[in-house]
């Protein structure tokens, strides 16, 4: 089911400090700032080669990013993204093993314009996970 680990994604409380630190500190490759309101976050990409970093910073007073960045003020690993092929089998397939899809279950709009949909974290070991058909 699982493909290619698509992203790590980092909540950060500056987004504008989290840039400089990975384009002029580490000389990464990093995207344009990108508001997605129905997300609730302003996300940029570093481009790593083999994967990316995807860089959060809250959109609001009620983003997630903001609750997550409340209880860790520094930032942090907020979700894993893997590719699937198909999102919606993959969702039917993890539901029927007990894994729970958060919201009402049908896939949103991600960063890439593609199909997302995010687990529940405490059913794969503290960590969130989002699936993102490929």
């Amino acid at each position: 089911m699982l493909g290619r680990l698509n992203h790590v994604a980092l909540a950060v409380p500056d987004l504008t400090a989290a840039i400089a630190a990975y384009r002029n500190t580490l000389g990464a490759e990093v995207t344009e700032p990108q508001a997605l309101p129905e997300h609730g976050v302003t996300v940029v990409f570093v481009n790593v080669g083999n994967t990316k970093i995807e860089l959060l910073e809250p959109l609001g007073e009620n983003s997630p990013i903001a609750a997550f960045l409340a209880k860790n003020p520094s930032g942090g690993m907020h979700h894993l993204c893997y590719e699937v092929d198909d999102i919606l089998a993959a969702r039917d397939q993890l539901k029927a093993a007990g894994a729970r899809v958060l919201g009402d279950g049908n896939p949103k709009s991600g960063a890439h314009g593609k199909p997302v949909l995010f687990l529940h974290p405490k059913d794969f070991f503290g960590t969130l996970i989002e699936l993102e058909q490929s």
